[in-house]
C-alpha cells in the first residue's frame, strides 16, 4: 500500500481575463471602489466614458449638472454628508478647468473627491488640439495628486491609487486625466484590486506614545485647559472617543466652522465657535488658557487673527494626522502626529477625571455678556427688518438641530454657523478655507444624495445664489429635495460690512439687484415664496419644510445690518468686538 502523501501545489490559479475597453475597465473600477453615484457633464473627449455608462444605468447614477463647476462642489456636498468618496465626470479643456475652483475647495478642506477627465488622443498632446489643456499641470497645485492615462491598461491601478489617495490620512480631491484612445482601447482585464499601500506615501503617522504621555501629563496639570477641534474629528470618525475625551477631562471645547457638528451644539462643554466672527468667549480665552489643546484643526488665519499675539501664555498640544500642519502657524509644544480617533482614546486613558467648574463658568459669563449685549437682539428682534439671526432662529425652533444645514459664503454663512443648532456630525457643510461664493446650491444637491433621509436646507445670500443659479436645473431634471432659502439684503453684504467699518461707507461695487427668484424657481418648476415681513416668517418655514419636493424661499432682511462678533484684520483674539 503506498503511503506517501499527496504535495499540496502553492501554484495559484491565473486571474481570468477578459478583454473589454478602458472606459468599461474605469466604470467597473468605480462600482468596485463603492460608487452608486457620479456628478458630471459629457463633452467630445470624455464621450467613450458616457457610451459605456449607458450600460451602467443600474449600477451608477450620473447627475447631470449644469455646469462643471456645480458637479465638484454637489460631490464635496456628497463626500461631506456620506462620508464616501465624491466622483465627478468631465470632458477636457474648458471642462477640465471648470473644475479648479471645486479642486482647489476640497483640497483646503479635506473632501475626498476623484475627478474623471477626458483629454484629446495621446498622439496630439502638446499640439494644441480642440479643446487640449494641460490639466495636469493646471490641477497640480489644487490636488492631492493628479495622474495622465494615455494607455487602457494603466486605468485600473490609477483608479484604485487614486481612491486610497484621495481617503487615506488627510483626505483631499484627486484628478485623472484619460486620453480618448486610452478610453477606447481594448485590453486583457483582470479584474480590479483596490490599492492598500504606497511606496513611501505614509497616510497614517506613526503614534509616538512618549507625546501622548507628555501631553497627558500637561493636561493634568493645566488649571485652565481649553480644547479646540475642527473637522479632523469627524474626517477621523472620532465623534465617540472625542466626546469621551472632553467629557472625563472636564475641558471647555470650542470648534471651527468644518468642526461644528461633532458634538452637539448643546453639549454642556461646548463653549461655542472660534475666529473672527465666533463667540465672544471662546475668543478671549483663547488668550487667558494655560494649556490650549487642538485637536485636527490647522490654526487657521481666520482663528488665530494676529499670530504673535495669539495665545502666547499658553502650552500648546496639537493633534493632527498631517504632520505638515503641525508648527507651520502655531508652535506646539507637544506634537501628537496619528488619527485622533487612535491617538484619542490613548490619550484620553491617561488624563486624570475632572471638572474645570471654574473655569467653564468664566465661558458663561461671557456668553451672559455676549447674550444680553448682542444674541437677544439679534434673535428676537422686536422691531425693525428681519435679521439673518432670527431667520436661523426659527428655522432651529422648527428642525430641532436634526437638519443638514449647507451654507454659501458671506454674512448668512457666519449667521448660520453661528446661530444653527446640529445634533449629529456630518450636518454642517460650508466652504471653510477657500470660501467660494456659489458653493451652496450645488453643494446643497451632493448633500442631499449623500444623505437621502435627512432634510437639508441651503442657507445663501443674494449674491452667492446668482453665481451657480443654473444648477436649479440639476434639481429640475433629478428631482432631488432640497430646501433652498435666500437671505436677501439686495447687498454683497461681507464686502459691504467691511467696506462700511474700514473703508469710510465708501460702497464700491457691492450693490447688487436679483431677478425674481420665485418666478425664477417657477420655471424650474420649483415651488417658491417671497416674505417681507417677520409675521409670516414662521409660516413660510413651516412651508418650505413641509413641502413634499424642492422649495425656495426668499426672505427680505435688513440691508445694512452687520455680523458681529468681530476681530477686525491684524487685531488679536482678545480684541474682539461686539459691537
Amino acid at each position: 500500500m503506498d503511503t506517501a502523501q499527496e504535495v499540496p501545489t502553492t501554484q495559484t490559479e491565473p486571474k481570468k481575463t477578459i478583454n473589454v475597453s478602458g472606459s468599461v475597465a474605469l466604470l467597473e473600477g468605480l462600482i468596485a471602489e463603492g460608487t452608486d453615484i457620479v456628478f458630471g457633464y459629457p463633452g467630445g473627449a470624455i464621450m467613450p466614458i458616457y457610451d459605456a455608462l449607458y450600460d451602467y444605468d443600474e449600477k451608477l447614477k450620473h447627475i447631470l449638472v449644469r455646469h462643471e463647476q456645480g458637479a465638484t462642489h454637489a460631490a464635496q456636498g456628497y463626500a461631506r454628508t456620506s462620508g464616501k468618496v465624491g466622483v465627478v465626470f468631465a470632458t477636457s479643456g474648458p471642462g477640465a478647468t471648470n473644475l479648479v475652483t471645486g479642486l482647489a475647495d476640497a483640497q483646503i478642506d479635506s473632501t475626498p473627491m476623484v475627478c474623471i477627465t477626458g483629454q484629446v488622443f495621446a498622439h496630439l498632446l502638446g499640439t494644441d488640439a480642440f479643446q487640449e489643456t494641460d490639466v495636469i499641470n493646471i490641477t497640480t497645485p489644487v490636488t492631492k495628486w493628479n495622474y495622465q492615462v494615455t494607455d487602457a491598461s494603466e486605468i485600473p491601478a490609477a483608479l484604485a491609487k487614486a481612491f486610497y489617495i484621495a481617503r487615506s490620512g488627510r483626505p483631499g480631491p484627486v484628478l485623472i486625466d484619460i486620453t480618448k484612445n486610452a478610453q477606447l482601447q481594448m485590453f486583457d482585464y483582470e479584474g480590479y484590486t483596490p490599492c492598500e499601500h504606497i511606496r513611501s506615501y505614509r497616510p497614517r503617522p506613526v503614534v509616538r506614545k512618549e507625546y501622548i504621555e507628555k501631553a497627558a501629563a500637561m493636561i493634568n496639570a493645566a488649571k485652565k485647559p481649553f480644547v479646540l477641534f475642527g473637522q479632523g474629528v469627524s474626517l477621523g470618525s472620532a465623534e465617540q472617543e472625542f466626546k469621551a475625551f472632553i467629557e472625563k477631562s472636564g475641558i471647555p471645547a470650542a470648534w471651527t466652522i468644518l468642526g461644528a457638528g461633532a458634538i452637539s451644539t448643546d453639549h454642556p462643554l461646548n463653549v461655542g465657535m472660534l475666529g473672527m466672527h465666533g463667540n465672544y468667549g471662546p475668543n478671549v480665552q483663547t488668550n487667558s488658557c494655560d494649556v490650549l489643546i487642538a485637536i485636527g484643526m490647522r490654526f487657521d488665519d481666520r482663528v488665530t487673527g494676529r499670530l504673535d499675539k495669539y495665545a502666547k501664555q499658553a502650552k500648546v498640544i496639537h493633534l493632527d494626522i498631517d504632520p505638515a500642519e503641525i508648527d507651520k502657524n502655531v508652535k506646539a509644544d507637544v506634537p501628537v502626529w496619528g488619527d485622533c480617533k487612535e491617538t484619542l482614546p490613548l490619550l484620553t486613558e491617561l488624563v486624570e477625571a475632572k471638572k474645570h467648574t471654574e473655569w467653564l463658568a468664566e465661558f458663561r459669563a461671557f456668553d451672559q455678556t455676549e447674550q444680553e449685549q448682542l444674541i437677544g437682539k439679534e434673535l428676537s428682534p422686536e422691531s425693525g427688518e428681519m435679521t439673518m439671526g432670527e431667520v436661523i432662529h426659527q428655522l432651529n425652533v422648527l428642525t430641532k438641530g436634526e437638519a443638514v444645514i449647507v451654507t454659501d459664503v458671506g454674512q448668512h454663512q457666519m449667521v448660520a454657523c453661528r446661530y444653527a443648532k446640529f445634533n449629529h456630525t456630518r450636518s454642517n457643510i460650508t466652504s471653510g478655507g477657500l470660501g467660494t461664493m456659489g458653493f451652496g446650491l450645488p453643494a446643497a444637491i451632493g448633500a442631499k444624495f449623500g444623505t437621502p433621509d435627512r432634510t437639508v436646507v441651503a442657507v445663501i445670500g443674494d449674491g452667492g445664489f446668482q453665481m451657480t443659479l443654473q444648477e436649479l436645473g440639476t434639481i429640475m431634471q433629478s428631482g432631488v429635495n432640497v430646501k433652498i432659502m435666500i437671505l436677501n439684503n439686495r447687498f454683497l453684504g461681507m464686502v459691504r460690512q467691511w467696506q462700511q467699518l474700514f473703508h469710510d461707507k465708501r460702497y464700491s461695487s457691492v450693490n447688487i439687484t436679483s431677478p425674481d427668484f420665485v418666478k425664477l424657481a417657477d420655471s424650474y418648476y420649483i415651488a417658491g415664496k417671497k416674505i417681507t415681513e417677520r409675521e409670516e416668517l414662521a409660516g413660510a418655514l413651516k412651508e418650505m419644510l413641509d413641502h413634499p419636493g424642492s422649495f425656495l424661499l426668499e426672505v427680505m432682511v435688513a440691508q445694512e445690518h452687520n455680523v458681529f462678533p468681530m476681530v477686525p484684520q491684524g487685531m488679536s483674539v482678545s480684541e474682539i468686538r461686539l459691537k
